[in-house]
């Protein structure tokens, strides 16, 4: 597939290429509505203006652009990091963003990252603005999309499924005997990674026949999301002798709260988290956890 040039831009929207250069470096000098025009005939052929000058057309082979949902959350950090690591011996920096998973965002990014004319592009996940597919699947970058799998990557996808996941930690509690079990997440409502490992305990749940409740903290994934979603719980008089976190961060949280209301874990409160952070085995109770395979992902996303 051809890249789209800006001629084609000035073609779809009926103005000359200068006009249309002329909104991509300074809009405000271009009327609102052929700037209206311009963007929609932008949007529409997936264009990318190119940032980077002929005679730097090199600097294009050396950069790989990151895209994460999170700074603050070590899990993501730790994949940059590693990804870079293996980066380096092959002459490729990394330019890195993270989305705070918003979708749109993430689009904003990607345009960003394209216009550097960049040797690939990483992606956390496949859930993405119609936009940002359609922009990618145009453009001539390889792209990576990780720590998910789906039916349709835009190129190449290496990960796991997420659903699978939620079932896997809800027969673990099964199989020690929980009865009531229940699934905190954290974010759910735009981490649909981790709505999907929510749908896959509770289908595993209600599979054999054990009651599934589900408790919800809009805020990112912390230690005190996690104590605050059990103290809810337990105010609520709900009956509960397993859980299921989204992350490690709840699980660590829910450790927490547990001790300061004299339960333990396990005996009381059968736990499970997602991650394997390294503070799983500190805890008093080792916390029972799912490693991921961070290693074998990021070597293959490069």
């Amino acid at each position: 597939m051809q890249s789209v040039t800006m001629a084609d831009v000035a073609q779809r929207a009926k103005v000359s290429p200068s006009t249309v250069s002329l909104y991509l470096r300074r809009p405000n000098e271009v009327s609102q509505r052929i700037g209206k025009i311009i963007s929609v005939a932008i949007d529409e052929l997936g264009y990318v203006p190119s940032f980077v000058a002929g005679g730097l057309a090199a600097a294009r082979a050396r950069v790989v652009s990151i895209i994460v949902p999170s700074m603050r959350n070590a899990f993501f950090s730790e994949t940059i990091s590693r990804i870079e690591s293996l980066l380096v011996p092959h002459d490729l920096q990394a330019l890195v963003g993270h989305t705070d998973y918003d979708v749109a965002r993430e689009t904003a990014l990607v345009r960003a990252s394209l216009s550097w004319s960049p040797a690939g592009i990483i992606l956390t996940g496949m859930d993405h603005a119609e936009a940002t597919n359609d922009i990618l699947r145009k453009s001539q970058v390889p792209v990576v999309e990780m720590w998910d799998i789906g039916p349709e990557p835009i190129d190449v996808a290496v990960g796991f499924s997420h659903f699978e996941v939620g079932r896997a930690q809800a027969r673990h509690l099964i199989s020690r005997g929980a009865r009531n079990l229940a699934f905190f997440g954290a974010k759910i409502h735009e981490d649909t990674r981790a709505a999907r490992r929510r749908d896959g305990f509770i289908r595993e749940a209600e599979a054999s026949g054990r009651p599934a409740t589900v408790f919800l903290d809009p805020r990112p994934a912390s230690t005190a999301a996690g104590a605050d979603m059990l103290a809810t719980a337990l105010a609520q008089g709900v009956q509960i002798d397993a859980i299921a976190c989204s992350n490690d961060f709840l699980a660590l949280g829910v450790t927490f709260e547990a001790l300061r209301r004299g339960l333990q874990i396990p005996n009381d409160l059968s736990l499970i988290g997602f991650g394997d952070m390294e503070f799983a085995v500190s805890c008093i109770s080792s916390l029972t956890t799912i490693r991921l395979p961070s290693e074998a992902i990021s070597r293959y996303a490069v």
